[in-house]
Parts: structure tokens; sequence; C-alpha cells
């Protein structure tokens, strides 16, 4: 590595065959503080660059990270905001099946409470269909009739009185 010469110590940098650099006036390369000078500076001055330069890459990747961070904080934002309609759109099917369901519930029960009344309503007319007819036969066979209802009522108080016993 060739150092190019130092202006200010008046001197010549040499750079042998190793890589090394000589200076031909070693007190003049002295400074008043006791240090090395251009190379102690360029030293320093070159770890400073290099600090510089890792604390403003350091700085840069903060605010990439900070942006990337505030572009998932948006992103996230987003979805929760369309989660949050989905779910209001969800709801509301639910919501609408629900009712129709409902309805339709309540549609089976008419038609079976019309079922159930249209069959109450043939038992009820085979009732009177049933009584009327006896109303006939008692009319036209009086006698008959009274034997009949003699006959069972006694049956069944004989039955009545044998389960006493």
């Amino acid at each position: 590595m060739s150092i190019p010469p130092n202006a200010s110590n008046g001197g010549s940098n040499t750079t042998g065959t190793d890589g090394t650099s000589s200076g031909s006036n070693l007190s003049s390369s002295l400074g008043s503080t006791g240090s090395y000078g251009a190379d102690s500076d360029m030293a320093m001055s070159s770890t400073g660059s290099a600090s510089g330069s890792l604390k403003n890459n350091l700085g840069q990747a903060g605010s990439h990270l900070k942006q990337a961070a505030g572009h998932a904080g948006v992103a996230i934002k987003g979805a929760a905001s369309a989660a949050g309609e989905e779910m209001k759109v969800g709801k509301a099917q639910v919501k609408s099946e629900l009712a129709e369901s409902a309805l339709s519930g309540i549609a089976a029960a008419e038609v079976a409470a019309a079922a159930g009344r249209e069959q109450v309503d043939a038992l009820m007319d085979k009732g009177r269909d049933l009584l009327d007819s006896a109303s006939e036969l008692i009319r036209e066979r009086p006698l008959a009739s009274f034997g009949v209802a003699f006959a069972t009522g006694w049956l069944i108080a004989k039955l009545a009185r044998g389960s006493d016993r």
C-alpha cells in the first residue's frame, strides 16, 4: 500500500517490496504531541470514517425497519378492516339464513297445524256420523236399543263387582 507524502512533515514516504512504508525522515514525521503525524491521523480518520459509515448504515437500516414496521402496521390495519367487513357480511348472511330457517320452521308448523286440524275435523265428522246413525237406529228400533243398553249396563256392573271381590 502506498501512502502519499505528507506535506506537513516535509519528508517522503516510500513503499518497500513487502508493501510496508518507511519514512525517510523519522524525526520530522513525529508531531508535537508525540504521535506519528499523517499515518496516525489517517488511521484515526479511517477508523472514524468506518465507525461513521457503520453508524450511517445502522441508521439507514433502522429507518428502513421503521418504514417496514409502518407498512406492516398499515397492512395489518387493512387486513383487520377487511376481516371486520367480512365478519359483518358473514354476520348478516348468518342472520338472514337463520331468519329464513325460522320462517321455514314456522311455515312447516303452520302446515302441520293445518294437517292436524284436517284430521281433527275428519274425526269429528266421523263421530257426528256415528251419533247420527245411532240416533236413527234408536228411533227405528226402540225396544232393541233398550235391551242392548240394559245388557251392556248389566255386563259392566258384573265386571266391576267381580274385580272388587
